[in-house]
This record gives structure tokens, sequence and C-alpha cells, in this order.
């Protein structure tokens, strides 16, 4: 039970809190107790909600309710034996109260014992007057050991419950899309709207599904009808400005974008499709003018950095690409995209040296793409640095296996090197997975093609069809 309006919680509240500045005792029905609880709960308050829990069970010592709150606070602080302890002696007072099996399902919820959460919320089905509460906890512990299945089930049965249930049905659409059942998803995202026309959630959440299916004619009427049911919901403008942009409607796009910017503060988001837009109009002053509004809202937002280190390197402006590229390292280091961008201006800028830096700073962070290790390789190669080359390498090759182009890379090098067993069996197997590709072997080691060694390999491979 709540207050009954604003008057009496905040009488109450205040008196409440009088009493415990002055020490004097004042009385309150249990019912008071629960609500001022309930209101330091909700504010964040955990300190000030036990002590009105531990006056509140001095003046209504048999009080359950208040009980259960404690039990509450106890589970939430992790001090899960205490409360079992405590559930398990309300449960012979009053084994028909909801409350209880849902306490102890959290208990188990947090010992990770799901399935034993999921039988005691189900027994709680039977005494709850809260039946949607009930089904979105199973839900959620199905969610928990990834049945998708039955969660979905579940929070269907919130909807037909309660069908504002926004929450539920979000967590809906999470469940058909884990489960790749986009078409499940637009089913029945349209059979909800048949009951529920004006909800604007449920048509941007439509509209998501047709976009991730190419369908952009329908996704863009979906979110004109979430725009029509409510014209200030920003997500509805961006999604449907992404849409725009597919279908080559760049003006379009900008006018939706800046809608968001009219509605509620600027977003990088925003302002970076706006960018990308004019970029594709061949407005390139526009477009590297929200470009820098984009990573001045968000400095964070690698997109942005990225964005106008990337246009700069289609004006083959590398200086400036490199400015830029080098501002965003210094505000995150551990950028895997940064340090692949920074080593391919350094090698456009012919900066072997530091091109070779980047590249190993890419891998330590996790990039083991195969143009990585071969860009990372080749800039090595350039450096004359062949054995730090054939070590790059060897790595790749744990990634890619009988990959011929780093098989012909390594072919080259051990012959440079004089290894000449090495190179051969390098050479021969990059010959028989690809041996088309021994083109790009003349160009790279034009020398070493030249011995006559190097030859009669490649001459054993010739096709004589090719």
């Amino acid at each position: 039970m709540l207050f009954s309006s604003n008057e009496d919680q905040n009488f109450a509240l205040s008196r409440f809190e009088s009493m415990l500045k002055t020490n004097n005792v004042f009385f309150f029905d249990s019912a008071e107790f629960e609500d001022i609880t309930h209101h330091y709960l909700d504010a964040g308050k955990v300190a000030l909600a036990k002590k009105a829990i531990k006056i509140g069970l001095e003046q209504h010592p048999s009080s359950v309710n208040l009980k259960l709150m404690g039990i509450e606070l106890m589970v939430f602080e992790n001090k899960l034996d205490e409360a079992e302890k405590l559930l398990d002696e309300l449960y012979t007072l009053e084994p028909s109260n909801a409350e209880i099996y849902i306490q102890k399902a959290n208990i188990y919820s947090k010992r990770d014992e799901h399935y034993k959460a999921i039988e005691l919320l189900k027994m709680a089905l039977e005494f709850s007057n809260d039946l949607g509460d009930v089904n979105s906890l199973i839900g959620m512990e199905y969610l928990f050991i990834d049945d998708f299945k039955e969660a979905k089930r579940h929070f269907m049965k919130c909807i037909e419950l309660d069908i504002d249930d926004y929450s539920s049905l979000y967590n809906i659409i999470y469940c058909f899309e884990f489960l790749e059942d986009i078409d499940g998803a637009i089913s029945y995202l349209n059979e909800y709207i048949d009951k529920n026309p004006y909800s604007e959630v449920a048509w941007h959440q439509l509209g998501k599904q047709y976009y991730s299916k190419n369908l952009f004619q329908e996704a863009l009427a979906s979110f004109d009808f979430a725009i029509i049911a409510d014209d200030r919901f920003i997500g509805a403008y961006l999604e449907k400005g992404k849409v725009l942009e597919k279908l080559g409607q760049y003006n379009e796009a900008i006018h939706n974008y800046e809608v968001t910017l009219k509605l509620d503060d600027p977003t990088s988001f925003a302002y970076l499709r706006m960018g990308k837009c004019h970029e594709k109009l061949g407005n390139k002053d526009l477009a590297v003018k929200f470009y820098y509004k984009t990573v001045h809202e968000d400095p964070l937002l690698d997109k942005g950095w990225t964005a106008i280190t990337d246009f700069y390197i289609r004006q083959d402006n590398y200086q400036k690409a490199l400015y830029y590229i080098n501002k965003a390292i210094n505000i995150d280091t551990e950028n895997v995209a940064y340090w692949k961008r920074s080593a391919e201006i350094h090698r456009a800028l012919q900066l072997y040296e530091e091109a070779d830096i980047a590249y190993q700073k890419t891998v330590e962070l996790g990039n083991y793409e195969l143009s990585t290790w071969i860009a990372w390789a080749d800039i090595l190669k350039l450096l004359g640095e062949y054995s730090n080359s054939t070590h790059v390498l060897l790595q790749a090759l744990e990634f890619y296996p009988d990959n011929s182009k780093i098989e012909y890379r390594l072919a080259g090098i051990y012959f440079i090197l004089g290894e000449q067993s090495k190179g051969t069996f390098h050479l021969k197997n990059a010959l028989r997975n690809n041996f088309k590709e021994h083109l790009l072997f003349k160009k790279l080691f034009p020398s070493v093609v030249m011995r006559m060694s190097v030859k009669n390999i490649i001459s054993e491979f010739k096709n004589p069809y090719t």
C-alpha cells in the first residue's frame, strides 16, 4: 500500500525524520513503516530504510511484511544464510505468502541455482496477486540459464496481463533476436500492434526488425508510425535517418537527425551521421564540421575519431589524418582501431619504423586479421629486418595455416636469408595451394625469382591449362 497522497507521504516522512533527529518516539502503523521503507529504498537511502524497518519491527514485532523487507535488504547485501534462516521461520507462520517464495528464489538465484529459483517462483504464482511481476522474475531466471524459449513464454504472459509492460516487450524481442527468429519477432510485434496500435515502442522495435532484414520501406513506415504515436521520440528519428541513408536519401536523413538536436541535447551519434551524409553529398566542408562536432561532443567515441581520420585518408591528406589519429590515441591508448589506422598512415607516409611500432601494438591489442600480419611483415621486410619479418609471418601462419600470401612471403625471405631448404618448403606449399599467386611472389621478390633453382620449382607446379 502506497501513501494515499503526497501530503500524507511528506507528513509521515517529516515525522519519521524528526523522530530520528530528536530521539522522540512517534507511533506509526505498520503500513506507514512499509511506505517509508519503500520511499528510502527507491531513493537509494539504504541506511534510512534499515532504520525504518528496525523501528517498525520494534513497534510492530509481528509484521511479516516488515520482516520480509528486512530479509530483502539482507539478500541485497549477500547475507544469504541469515536471510534464508529467517525465511524458513516465516514460512512456518505464513506458508501461502508469495513474497516468502520470491525472496527464497532470490537467494537461490544469487547462488546461481537458477532451476531451484524457477521452481520456487512457479510456486509463488499460486499465491501471488501480481502474476506479472512473478512471471517477469521467472523469465529473468530462464535468461540466466540461456533458455530463451521459456524466457520468452513467460515475458509474453506479462504482456497478456499488462499490454503496456514495455520492459517485458523489450525482453521478448531480445529472446527472438537471440534465437535468430527475426520473422517471429516481426509477426509478434504486428500482433501486438493490432491490440495496441498507438504504441511507439512497438512500432520502433518493428522498424528495427525490418531494418535488420534490409526491408527498408517497411522499416521507414514503422518509424513514421512511431513518430506519429510520439512526435518527440528521438530514437525513431535516429533510426529513420539510418534507413533514409540506406535508401540514398541523404538530405532527408540529415533533416531527421536535425530534429533530434532540437528535441534534446545534441548527441555525438547524430553529428556523426550528419557528417557521413554530407560527405556522401560531396559537402566536404560540412562533413568535416560535423566530424569535429562529433569528437567535441564525445571525445571517447572511437567512431568519431576514425571518421575524421578516414575522411582525411580519403583526401590523401595523411599529415592531417596522422594529427587526428594521434589525438585519438592520446585519449585512448588501448584502442586497436586507432593503432591499425596509425600503422596504415605511417606506412603511407613511408615512416616505416613508426608503422612497425603501430602494427606491433595492433597485434598486442588482439587484432589478428590476415591483412594486419601481412602489412606488418612487409614493413619489416622494407626495413631489412628479415628475421623479424619471418617471426611475424610464422605467427600469422598459426592463425591462417597454408595461406599462400603468407607462404610466398616466407619463401622469399628465407631465400634472401640463404636458408634454401626452408625457402623451398614454403614455396612448394604456396604453389600447391595457389599457383596463380606466384605472380605476386615475382613482384615482391624479383631478385629471388631470377634464381634458376626457384624458376625450376615454379615450373614443376606450372599448370599447362593456365
